[in-house]
């Protein structure tokens, strides 16, 4: 089962960029597809993004569309979360996790987040406006 462990978070003004990178240490990385999480203060844990095994399909939650963008590279192991244009309310711990049972997506088969585990242990986005 896959291991992860997240690095990249910071504090950083509303418009500026951040690249997390999650880093899998077992060798069953590229046999999951990997998905981004949040959880803000107070509030319950939401999607972010999710990349298949190949990184040929990519989701993302509608408050980060067209900002955010996840990937991976399977030789290092690493899943990205590259955000632009970071606002306020994207302050929050952020998690990935592995696809526990499915590694590709299609039209008919989102990722479905009920199916994600292994988490991470996050690392924190402060956004200051």
């Amino acid at each position: 089962q896959v291991r992860l462990v997240e690095s990249g978070g910071g504090l950083v003004q509303a418009g500026d960029s951040l690249r997390l990178s999650c880093v899998d240490s077992t060798r069953t990385f590229a046999n999951h597809g990997m998905g981004w999480f949040r959880q803000a203060p107070g509030k319950e844990r939401e999607f972010v993004a999710a990349c298949s095994w190949s990184g040929g399909s990519t989701y993302y939650a509608d408050s980060v569309k067209g900002r955010f963008t996840i990937s991976r590279d399977n030789a290092k192991n690493t899943v990205y979360l590259q955000m632009n244009s970071l606002k306020p309310e994207d302050t929050a711990v952020y998690i990935c996790a592995a696809d526990l049972r499915y590694s590709d997506y299609g039209p008919l088969l989102p990722p479905n987040p009920t199916s994600f585990g292994s988490w991470g242990q996050g690392t924190q986005v402060t956004v200051s406006s």
